[in-house]
């Protein structure tokens, strides 16, 4: 029990290092794409602010990155057709950013909500472990659709940097929501 905990708590902290990365690299890219600055920034940024972040917690808690992995190995007796379905939660609506790429930042947030909802449901149902962590950040992720929508349709309208931007703040909400529900969870 207090391996899970501590797995759980693990989880909880890279929830909110995930939420950071994200809204420091989303407010240096929205700076970038406003700016006029060449569009090369963006990788460097992104990866420079998930580096920074998970290289310096993980360089100090060599244990934690034994316990993220020892969650996430679960998946691999899963059977093939539930990794199929679940990669394609995941994949699925990135990959269609090439297609709608107007769609972004709806896109963003369906891909991080059904990736951790599918997640949940076949952790659940396939290790009988109940991470509700991915549950909040995928049921809110989702919910933060329309949410995007009927913001951008009104305020940011002719403006799809901040409308990008906005999309990933929420999914940085979601994940410290996660996050910190992860790390005051007593069981």
């Amino acid at each position: 029990m207090e391996d899970l905990l501590q797995i759980r708590r693990a989880f909880g902290i890279l929830f909110i290092l995930v939420s950071v990365a994200v809204s420091v690299a989303s407010t240096l890219s929205l700076i970038v794409a406003t700016s006029g600055y060449p569009i090369f920034w963006h990788p460097v940024i992104w990866l420079t602010s998930f580096g920074l972040s998970f290289g310096t917690y993980l360089k100090k808690s060599r244990g934690k990155l034994n316990m993220i992995r020892q969650r996430m190995k679960n998946s691999v007796s899963w059977p093939n057709h539930v990794k199929a379905v679940n990669g394609l939660c995941w994949a699925l609506p990135f990959a269609l950013i090439g297609v709608f790429p107007s769609m972004i930042q709806y896109l963003i947030l369906f891909g991080i909500g059904f990736g951790n909802l599918s997640t949940y449901i076949f952790m659940k149902k396939f290790t009988c472990q109940v991470n509700n962590e991915q549950l909040i950040v995928g049921t809110m992720s989702l919910l933060f659709v329309p949410v995007a929508a009927s913001i951008d349709q009104t305020v940011f309208i002719h403006n799809e940097p901040v409308a990008v931007f906005l999309s990933r703040i929420l999914i940085a909400i979601s994940y410290a929501v996660g996050g910190i529900f992860a790390l005051l969870v007593k069981k």
